[in-house]
């Protein structure tokens, strides 16, 4: 039985490396759109861009979707959750997924498959990873690793090589993976309990989640579990370039065909 549940895009204008990604063309609909038009074919009972920028809003408008107003303030995406979730009043017991706002090609199934998840887990905050392979991706700082238990639950996420492996990281000039090491690579896709959201945004920020500027590492730091599920099958390109901007426009247009 399909869990229930609502995707909440968080969508803020302020974006250094491509500036005001979230409105800019893709085959014809602004990011933000493409976005919101995928996630609707997920099973959730609801879809809602949440925005700071009343351009993005008044954009969302236009396209008929459902767009809700936060404020300017939130230090993560995951606060600005947490404000939907109390303008909409919604249940303690239901899930809520975060879908980035960069990521057009999102797979709804995907979306559908950590809802379910966080619903067998019971737990507070799951998100996704998938197995990487390559050194490059490994020792990338905008590729973020993660470390599970045995019960596949977060131990740490780092911009970091983790785990380390020191009888061949060392030589810097000779990187091979042994094939034992299963290094997994964080997918920026969340499901959260309402009752959760209620509390993220009173927990202080904490020094990790600040140097390593994620903000999941508030909620280990504060004692939270975060169940990973793990998939072989890495998601499709998001938009954090303009590379990765012209390399979607290609994607969607193969598609439309």
């Amino acid at each position: 039985m399909m869990s229930k549940f609502t995707v909440v895009i968080p969508a803020r204008m302020s974006s250094t490396r491509l500036p005001r990604k979230m409105l800019l063309d893709v085959v014809g609909l602004p990011l933000i759109v493409r976005v919101a038009q995928q996630a609707a074919t997920s099973k959730a009972t609801r879809v809602v861009v949440a925005t700071d920028h009343e351009e993005i809003f008044t954009v969302c408008k236009q396209h008929n979707l459902d767009v809700i107003m936060t404020s300017t303030e939130h230090q993560s995406g995951t606060d600005r959750i947490a404000e939907v979730v109390q303008q909409l009043s919604l249940a303690e017991d239901e899930i809520i997924v975060n879908v980035q706002g960069d990521e057009p090609l999102i797979d709804p199934e995907l979306i559908n498959q950590l809802a379910n998840f966080i619903a067998a887990k019971r737990s507070s905050i799951a998100t996704i990873a998938h197995p990487i392979h390559s050194a490059e991706e490994v020792f990338n700082p905008n590729v973020v690793k993660v470390v599970l238990n045995k019960n596949n639950l977060a131990l740490y996420f780092s911009r970091a090589a983790i785990p380390y492996y020191r009888e061949g990281f060392n030589n810097a000039n000779d990187i091979e993976l042994p094939k034992h090491l299963n290094v997994l690579r964080h997918i920026g896709i969340y499901a959260y309990q309402v009752n959760f959201l209620n509390i993220y945004n009173q927990l202080p920020s904490c020094p990790l989640e600040q140097v390593e500027a994620l903000e999941q590492l508030r909620a280990l730091y504060n004692g939270y579990k975060i169940a990973v599920m793990t998939t072989n099958h890495a998601p499709a390109t998001g938009v954090d370039t303009l590379e990765d901007l012209l390399r979607v426009r290609q994607i969607i247009l193969a598609q439309e065909k």
